[in-house]
């Protein structure tokens, strides 16, 4: 077992798992605080990497496309004290994270784990029953509606057509997107049979946001509707599924798995060592 324990989170790697905990500094964000514990499985990596500073350095894990319904819903717009796939790492324990990192990346080329994108969710998303207020409205899911509730700070003609209940089987997407400067951000439903969007203000099926310390908490909301909707990958109901070739006996895929390494080596993911021994593997499977 490998393990980095920091004021920000502990980390502690399994073999096959990941286990992220976060610290509880006040430093720590209330999202990362909600969101508890996390168990990764080593499928989903695609990769980590250790960022040095002076004082401080970052532990980053990336996950591989379409692995957790938090990061899909989200689609990379989580800031660094609020991703939970980063831990902050004092200085003097550099030694101590370059070792986990390392421990994580032998895991990976020995599994052979690939670093394109999955056709399911590898994490649960946060459980139900969920009720969060922030914005102008309170977002309750308990695993099959979505309900919508209004408050004193909501627009009229909103407000006055009263709660808004929906359907997980009519919910066709969730996004969520912060607050930036002087635009507002929302947690917002698209649904069956209403394609077009207002602005977040006036549409019934989005709650705004502006920019207040609970705004992040209406991610797990739209992770946990997410983690229950189809997967991306998933065609759509009138596309028949594509066949899949193997990834062991299609020199394609093969040739794929060696521009990814290539991409990994240069970005400094992978060492010349780890490369070199990857790489070889790959060779003499096709």
């Amino acid at each position: 077992m490998a393990e980095i324990i920091q004021r920000d989170g502990t980390w502690a790697f399994y073999g096959d798992t990941l286990r992220l905990t976060p610290g509880r500094d006040k430093n720590v964000h209330l999202l990362r605080k909600t969101l508890g514990e996390l168990t990764v499985p080593l499928a989903a990596l695609a990769g980590v990497s250790l960022e040095q500073g002076k004082r401080s350095g970052r532990l980053r894990l990336r996950l591989r496309d379409g692995a957790d319904p938090l990061l899909q819903a989200t689609g990379g717009r989580l800031t660094d004290s609020l991703d939970p796939y980063q831990l902050t790492v004092e200085s003097d324990r550099y030694g101590v994270a370059e070792y986990f990192v390392d421990e994580v990346r032998n895991a990976l080329l020995l599994d052979q784990v690939p670093t394109d994108a999955v056709e399911d969710y590898l994490l649960p998303g946060p459980a139900v029953p969920l009720s969060v207020s922030a914005g102008d409205g309170t977002a309750n899911f308990d695993g099959e509606h979505v309900r919508l509730e209004w408050n004193w700070k909501t627009e009229d003609a909103k407000a006055a057509a009263g709660s808004r209940t929906l359907a997980l089987a009519d919910i066709r997407s969730v996004e969520w997107h912060p607050a930036v400067g002087l635009e507002n951000g929302y947690l917002r439903f698209t649904v069956k049979n209403a394609p077009t969007k207002a602005p977040p203000k006036y549409d019934p099926n989005a709650v705004e946001l502006w920019g207040f310390k609970k705004d992040p908490l209406m991610t797990l909301i739209a992770a946990a509707v997410q983690a229950r909707l189809p997967h991306p990958s998933t065609p759509p109901e009138d596309e028949p599924p594509k066949q899949l070739s193997q990834a062991g006996s299609d020199p394609d895929a093969l040739l794929r798995r060696l521009r990814e390494l290539g991409e990994l080596h240069r970005s400094g993911v992978l060492t010349d060592e780890e490369f070199t021994l990857a790489k070889q593997a790959v060779l003499k499977r096709m």
